[in-house]
Formats: structure tokens, C-alpha cells, sequence
């Protein structure tokens, strides 16, 4: 398996910088400059890129009245699995994590993707959560351990935002020097508060059901929930803890019944890429230019997501010609990610 995590942190330490000091590397226009489209383009993505693909399906919409988009959401693995196990044909698939496309894709399914987001993760909570007033970014792991407080998370081997918790408890324990806090967490979130994507458990917060969920933070915006922002060492937002975040790992299902993969704890990187049997390959990449685009970075943002600008390119010899301008290329080096 191709292993690119060092090469895509390289590059991306570089694109943050770029973000920093207020530099654009990528193309400013709406990307869809050129002759009227039509038809229609169906996208399966994550559950957490379920706002800001809305948002730009309908502007992009409102650019090509002839085109249709149809969306269905899934957690990542379970979205890919769509393609790979059912078959079920896709223009675009959007994945919270670009390794699920990478272990569950390349190559048999897709030729290369893009990395265009970043997000981090929290901990969304109500007014009506138990001690919902004394909890922090410093004591939550305790308060969440208190006799009676429920707290929830999405499928590790459905959805990213479910094996990033548990590789986000292992790192807490490491932090806080906590030692046996990631089996008691484990011990503490029983299957009933576990859902097949981290949308889901929103509901569980509003009807009191749960407490507290670990969500990202994208999510806890666009949902207008509380939520606690944790110490970078531990969210997995941050460039600069990738090696100590690497120290964490989970096994999830892995491309066949029976058989797992090793994720290893890694900044969240978000990645689109278009599937072998995409219906609409031209259409796919007419709405990666939006997506991609200054309209599209824009619509990004304002949902809660940080736009990576430029985006990562996996393979910029595969990639299509029209996306180019948008990206900088990560070599495809055997090393790192995930095993």
C-alpha cells in the first residue's frame, strides 16, 4: 500500500504557512468558467461534509441551472464501501479522512485524490448536559467518568470521527498521565451510545439522551451546540504533534470480511476524489473546480472547516488536467500513515 502521511505533513506544514502570511498559491475565480453543463452528478460523502456540500451543491447549482446534484451521506468507510462492495456507481466520493480513500480506493477504484480540509475534534454538549457549567477543556476526561453522565461516539469501522475518539483517548492518557484512562473511556461508552456516524449522535444530545458526544468541530458550529475544544496534543488538528500523535492506533475493517487495517493517529485531513465508475467524470471535475475554487474555500470556511489552500494532490500525474491549478503535489513515498 502506497504510505504518504510524512510527504502529504511536509507539503501541508508548507500550505498552512502560505495560509498564515496570507498567501493564496491556488486559482481565485469560481473554477466552472467555460461552456453550460448539464446532467446530473451524484456525490456520496461523509457525514460531516454534509452542510458545506449542500451549500455548494446549490451554488454551484445556481451557476449551471442544467445540472442536478445528488447527495447521500455515510461515515467515510461506509460512503467508500458504496462504490468498492456494492458496486453502486458515484461521481465524487468526499471522505473525512483521505487514508480511508487511499486503504479502501487506490488502486483499484479511484486513481488519485485531493486533500482540501482540515477540521478538529471537540466535544459538543447542551445546557440541559450534566455539569454542563464546571466542564473544561482541562477536566472533561473526569467529569465524562462520573457515575450517571452518558457520552457517545460514532463507529470506528464506519466513520473516522469514530476510531480519531478512541485514538484521541489514547493520546489523553499519554497527556494527562492518566494511566488506564482510554480502557475506563472505553469501559464507560456502551454500545447503545455508539452510532454509525458522528450526525447522528446530535440528536442523542438534544433529546438528553447523551451528554456529551465527540464530534468535530465543524459539526458543533453548524449544529449550534456548546462544545469543548481540547488541547491541541490531543484533537488532532495540528501539524506540528503528527509524531505524537502517531504514537495512537486502533484497528478497524479493513477492505475484506475478517481482515483489519491499523489506523494510526494523524492530523484530520479531509480528501474528494473521483470514482473509476463515475458516471460523469466531466461534471465531477467541473464541480471540483468550484469546490476547490476561491467560492467554494469560501463556503468552506463559513461551515467551520479550514480550507487547505493549495489543496494536495496524491498523484499529479493522474490527476485531471482542469484541477491542476488548485493544487500542489504529495509524492507517493512508502512511508508513514497508515498500515
Amino acid at each position: 500500500m502506497k504510505k504518504i502521511l510524512p510527504v502529504v505533513l511536509a507539503v501541508l506544514a508548507v500550505v498552512l504557512s502560505l495560509v498564515a502570511a496570507g498567501c493564496d498559491a491556488s486559482g481565485t475565480g469560481d473554477g466552472t468558467s467555460g461552456d453550460a453543463l448539464s446532467g446530473t452528478i451524484t456525490i456520496f460523502h461523509a457525514g460531516s461534509l454534509s452542510v458545506p456540500f449542500d451549500r455548494a451543491a446549490r451554488a454551484f447549482e445556481e451557476i449551471h441551472p442544467g445540472v442536478e446534484i445528488l447527495r447521500e451521506s455515510a461515515g467515510s468507510r461506509t460512503t467508500i464501501r458504496k462504490v468498492t462492495e456494492l458496486g453502486k456507481p458515484a461521481d465524487i466520493i468526499g471522505s473525512a479522512d483521505y487514508t480511508a480513500i487511499e486503504q479502501l480506493m487506490v488502486p483499484e477504484f479511484a486513481q488519485w485524490y485531493i486533500i482540501f480540509a482540515s477540521n478538529q475534534m471537540v466535544i459538543a454538549y447542551t445546557d440541559g448536559s450534566q455539569y454542563a457549567d464546571e466542564i473544561n477543556g482541562d477536566n472533561w476526561y473526569q467529569v465524562l467518568t462520573r457515575p450517571g453522565v452518558d457520552y457517545g461516539h460514532s463507529d470506528p469501522n464506519a466513520d473516522p470521527c469514530g476510531y480519531r475518539t478512541l485514538l484521541l483517548w489514547q493520546l489523553a492518557e499519554q497527556y494527562y498521565g492518566v494511566p488506564g484512562l482510554y480502557d475506563t473511556l472505553t469501559a464507560n461508552c456502551p454500545d447503545k451510545n455508539i452510532r454509525s456516524k458522528e450526525t447522528e449522535l446530535i440528536a442523542l444530545l438534544q433529546s438528553g439522551d447523551l451528554d456529551y458526544a465527540f464530534e468535530y468541530r465543524s459539526i458543533a458550529i453548524q449544529r449550534d451546540l456548546r462544545y469543548i475544544e481540547l488541547p491541541p496534543q490531543i484533537d488532532l488538528s495540528d501539524v506540528q504533534y503528527a509524531d505524537f500523535y502517531a504514537t495512537a492506533e486502533v484497528e478497524v475493517d479493513g477492505k475484506e470480511p475478517g481482515i483489519t487495517q491499523t489506523q494510526i493517529g494523524q492530523p484530520i485531513l479531509y480528501a474528494v476524489t473521483v470514482p473509476d465508475n463515475a458516471a460523469r467524470p466531466d461534471l465531477a471535475v467541473a464541480f471540483l473546480r468550484f469546490l476547490l475554487s476561491a467560492e467554494g474555500r469560501a463556503i468552506m470556511e463559513d461551515s467551520g472547516q479550514q480550507a487547505i489552500i493549495p489543496a494536495i494532490a496524491s498523484d499529479l500525474l493522474m490527476l485531471p488536467s482542469e484541477l491542476k491549478e488548485y493544487v500542489v503535489a504529495s509524492s507517493q513515498a512508502e512511508t508513514g500513515g497508515s498500515r
